[in-house]
C-alpha cells in the first residue's frame, strides 16, 4: 500500500480537514472583526503574515468549522486584478450563502502583485467601495494569506486612507505549539494510511520530537517525516521466518479488554505500539531501548491474542497422550489463535472475543485458577492440538541464533511460507494479575528478549 503524509492544507483528506486544530488568535481576531462590523456596518479586512507550512491556509479556511454560522470562500486571482470581477465573485456568494457572515480568502498571490504594485492599492480601494456601497450591510471579512512581511506592509499602508475596515495591522499566524506538532504529525499519517503508524516505519515519538525542534514549521517537520518516510527500507518483517505470538488466557471481559487495548484486534491482534507506548511512564519513553523494541516487534510480527480459558481447559491434558477427540479439536480450531496461526484470519468476518454466560465458562475460571503454575502442561495441550490439527508443534523448543537462544513454550510450523515458524509465549498470568501494568511489563519482556535474540540489544 502507498503511503501518505501531506503536508499541504489542498492535500488533506476533506474528512480530515474538518478535525483540524482552531488557531485560537485567529478564531478571537474574527470574532472582532464581526463583533466591529455589527456595531459600526461595511466589511473589515486582515492581511495575515505567516512562514510556509505554519498552518496559514488550514486555519483560515477552516473557521467555517468552529464557526458553524460563517462561510468561507476562496477568491480567484482574476478577482485580485479586476474589481468588476471581485464584485460578481462576491455578489455570487452572497446570494449563496444569503444571511451568512462571509469569509473571503486571498491566498497567497503576491506574486501576481509583485509585477503590478499597484495591486495592494488598486484592491483595498475596491474594498472601500464595497464597504461604502453594495456591502454596507452585508457583514464580510476579507483575509490575504502572505508569507511576505513587506507585501503585509504594502495592504497595510494601501489602507492609510480607509483605516475603518483594517481589522488589524500585524496580525501573525504561528501555527500550533511546538509540543504539539509531533502528535499532529502522528495523527495526519494515521487518518491517511487507515490508522497505520508511524512506529511501524521505525519512526518513534523521540523521533518525531527532535525533527520538530530542528524545522521552522509544522509544514517543514510533516515534510521532514516524509523524506524519512520515503528513506526507509521495506519493512522489516519480511526478512524473517520467524513470527511472536503472546497467548494470554481470560476468564472475563475485564481480562479480554484489558488484553485488547494493547492490540489492533481486527488486524490478527498485531501489538498496537502506540497503546502499549503510552502505558510507560515517562523515564521509560525516553529509554534508549525503545528504538530496538520496536524494530523487534516489527521484525517478528509481534502479536498479543487472548483465549478464553474454557478454550484452554477441553484440551488441557499434561499427562495424558491419548487422542484428542475430534469434537474438542474442531472446537479449538475455531478460537481466534488458531485462525491466526492457520492462515485463516479474515478481518471482515472478525468476531470480538466475549466472555461466555455458561456453566462451562464458571467451572473453566475455576480451573484456570489451579493451573496458572503449569505453563509446560498448558504448552503441551497446545502442542498436541496444534499437531492434530495438522500444525506440527512442539513444547519446550530451543531455539539458537549468532546472537543468543531463547524457549519457545510452543513452537508451531507451518510448513512453509513467509512466517513458516511461530514462537508462541503462553503468559499463564493469574486473573487477578492481568492488569494494564502487568501486561505492559510482559509485552516489554517478550519484545527485549527477541530484540537479544535478533541481535539489536546486547545482553
Amino acid at each position: 500500500m502507498a503511503i501518505r503524509l501531506p503536508s499541504r492544507y489542498e492535500d488533506l483528506d476533506v474528512a480530515f480537514k474538518g478535525d483540524l486544530r482552531p488557531n485560537q488568535s485567529l478564531l478571537e481576531q474574527v470574532q472582532r472583526a464581526f463583533r466591529s462590523m455589527s456595531v459600526s456596518g461595511g466589511i473589515r479586512f486582515l492581511p495575515i503574515y505567516g512562514k510556509s507550512g505554519s498552518g496559514k491556509s488550514s486555519a483560515t479556511f477552516e473557521l467555517g468549522t468552529h464557526l458553524p454560522e460563517v462561510k468561507v470562500f476562496a477568491l480567484s486571482r482574476d478577482s485580485i486584478e479586476s474589481r468588476d470581477r471581485l464584485i460578481d465573485e462576491i455578489q455570487d456568494s452572497t446570494l449563496q450563502y444569503s444571511g451568512s457572515p462571509l469569509i473571503a480568502v486571498i491566498d497567497q498571490y503576491e506574486e501576481v502583485a509583485a509585477h503590478q504594485s499597484r495591486i495592494p492599492k488598486e484592491f483595498v480601494e475596491s474594498l472601500a467601495l464595497l464597504d461604502r456601497g453594495k456591502l454596507r450591510d452585508n457583514p464580510v471579512l476579507f483575509v490575504w494569506l502572505t508569507t511576505d512581511r513587506s507585501f503585509q506592509a504594502d495592504l497595510v499602508n494601501a489602507t492609510s486612507r480607509n483605516n475603518r475596515i483594517l481589522a488589524a495591522p500585524n496580525f501573525e499566524i504561528e501555527g500550533p505549539p511546538l509540543s504539539e506538532w509531533p502528535a499532529i504529525i502522528e495523527e495526519t499519517f494515521s487518518f491517511h494510511n487507515k490508522g497505520q503508524v508511524l512506529a511501524d516505519y521505525q519512526l518513534l515519538a523521540p523521533d518525531l520530537a527532535a525533527l520538530s525542534k530542528q524545522a521552522k514549521t509544522l509544514g517543514d517537520a510533516i515534510e521532514e517525516t516524509g523524506r524519512r518516510l520515503t528513506d526507509k527500507q521495506p519493512a522489516l518483517q519480511d526478512m524473517s521466518k520467524y513470527q511472536v505470538v503472546m497467548l494470554w488466557p481470560v476468564t472475563d471481559s475485564t481480562r479480554i479488554s484489558r488484553i485488547q487495548q494493547f492490540t489492533d484486534s481486527r488486524q490478527g491482534y498485531k501489538l498496537n505500539w502506540s497503546a502499549w507506548f503510552q502505558s510507560l511512564n515517562g523515564d521509560e519513553q525516553k529509554s534508549s531501548e525503545l528504538r530496538e523494541l520496536n524494530r523487534a516487534r516489527l521484525y517478528f510480527d509481534v502479536r498479543l491474542i487472548p483465549i478464553a480459558a474454557a478454550d484452554l481447559r477441553i484440551i488441557y491434558r499434561p499427562t495424558d497422550t491419548k487422542e484428542i477427540p475430534r469434537t474438542v479439536l474442531d472446537r479449538f480450531g475455531k478460537t481466534h489463535f488458531y485462525t491466526i496461526l492457520s492462515g485463516a484470519w479474515n478481518p471482515e468476518s472478525y468476531a470480538p472475543l466475549r466472555e461466555r454466560d455458561s456453566k462451562r465458562a464458571v467451572e473453566a475460571r475455576e480451573w484456570y485458577e489451579t493451573v496458572t503454575q503449569d505453563p509446560t502442561g498448558i504448552g503441551k495441550s497446545i502442542a498436541q492440538a496444534l499437531t492434530a490439527l495438522g500444525l506440527k508443534s512442539h513444547y519446550e523448543a530451543k531455539l539458537k541464533s549468532p546472537n543468543g537462544s531463547l524457549r519457545a513454550d510452543v513452537l508451531v510450523d507451518r510448513g512453509g511460507g513467509l512466517r513458516s515458524e511461530v514462537i508462541v509465549e503462553i503468559k499463564a498470568f493469574a486473573p487477578e494479575n492481568t492488569r494494564p501494568s502487568s501486561i505492559s511489563e510482559a509485552v516489554r519482556a517478550t519484545l527485549r528478549k527477541h530484540a537479544i535474540f535478533a541481535g539489536f540489544l546486547k545482553r
